[in-house]
């Protein structure tokens, strides 16, 4: 797999477009770092560490519902592996005049837009979720 970012992301797409609960997803530190921004901004309920069906670290993500519909309305993978996208504090951009999030990988760990711009500073902007 070449993109793993955008693979737990296109997952929880289309997990939420059928409506399901969870969803279930190769583990990684990185993944997790992104689930924790996930988590913290309110859009999945949390996710959980387990072992997969084939014997391999997983991890299932526990998705977020508002009257039946799903919470992440859209999501974007912006840097990708053939396009890697860096930004400086000042360029991060702001999803849907701040209705949305940008996950960001910065030096001090990935973060919100939001917590990158309060403690100025830049990197590769992951993806974009509203």
């Amino acid at each position: 797999m070449n993109d793993p970012i955008g693979d737990m992301l296109t997952r929880i797409r289309n997990a939420s477009l059928r409506g399901k609960s969870t969803v279930e997803t190769p583990a990684s530190k990185l993944r997790a770092w992104v689930l924790d921004v996930l988590a913290d901004e309110g859009y999945i309920r949390g996710y959980e560490k387990m072992t997969g069906k084939d014997g391999h670290p997983a991890i299932e993500i526990s998705l977020k519902y508002y009257d039946g519909t799903p919470v992440i309305r859209e999501v974007k993978r912006v840097s990708k592996p053939g396009r890697r996208v860096y930004l400086g504090v000042k360029d991060i951009p702001i999803v849907r005049q701040g209705l949305g999030v940008s996950i960001v990988s910065t030096p001090k760990g990935v973060m919100s837009d939001a917590s990158a711009r309060a403690n100025n500073v830049g990197g590769e902007v992951l993806c974009t979720v509203f």
